[in-house]
């Protein structure tokens, strides 16, 4: 194999999405470790290992990028839960418990994604765009898990003061459990929220 050149580019060549990818995590760790008033051009570019020009070549500016970046965190941590819930099969109290349990799993339960969402929740009510994202973002959550009590016979006229409590619940559960790891489990904080269904959801249902 012949061995590189001395006079190689610093920057190797990837793929489009394979960089705007790198740029938009590049973004998040950087929101994580220095918050959004950390977020710089030049910050994204050295944590992403670009010139701050690619940066500027896929996003037409900070406010653009962020935008983005929380659009994907919230995407994957849906993915995930997706997953989670296609994985438990078609019995539908199986499939609402693992929407709750995986909230605290290990991927999604991860203080540098509190660390992400604090950043990104800073800029709710400053920037009318990431709150309108804010907004939406909450309203799928919710709508999944109105559907996911749907299926286990809550009524119709229930679910959406069901899902809101639901998921007040389990964003307090995993809240502490980000910041205070020690204080219980995320097995602990499951069953907890199973529990909970419990008083939602009667056995003949």
């Amino acid at each position: 194999m012949k061995a590189p050149s001395p006079h190689q580019p610093a920057f190797r060549r990837t793929r489009p999405d394979a960089r705007r990818l790198a740029l938009i995590e590049a973004c998040a760790r950087v929101m994580a470790r220095a918050g959004a008033a950390g977020v710089s051009v030049r910050a994204i570019a050295v944590e992403a290992g670009v010139s701050p020009g690619l940066v500027s070549h896929y996003f037409s500016g900070i406010e653009a990028l962020v935008a983005v970046t929380y659009a994907h965190v919230e995407g994957t941590v849906g993915e995930t839960l997706d997953h989670a819930v296609e994985a438990a099969g078609p019995d539908p109290r199986a499939r609402l418990d693992a929407f709750v349990t995986t909230t605290f799993a290990p991927a999604i339960a991860d203080p540098q994604l509190l660390a992400t969402w604090i950043a990104f929740w800073s800029l709710v009510t400053a920037r009318p765009a990431i709150a309108a994202q804010h907004d939406e973002q909450y309203a799928g959550s919710r709508a999944r898990l109105e559907a996911l009590l749907g299926a286990c016979g809550v009524p119709a006229a229930e679910r959406r003061r069901a899902a809101i409590a639901v998921s007040a619940l389990l964003d307090g559960l995993w809240l502490e459990l980000c910041l205070s790891p020690g204080c219980f489990s995320g097995e602990e904080a499951g069953d907890i929220a199973r529990r909970f269904l419990d008083t939602l959801i009667s056995p003949d249902r």
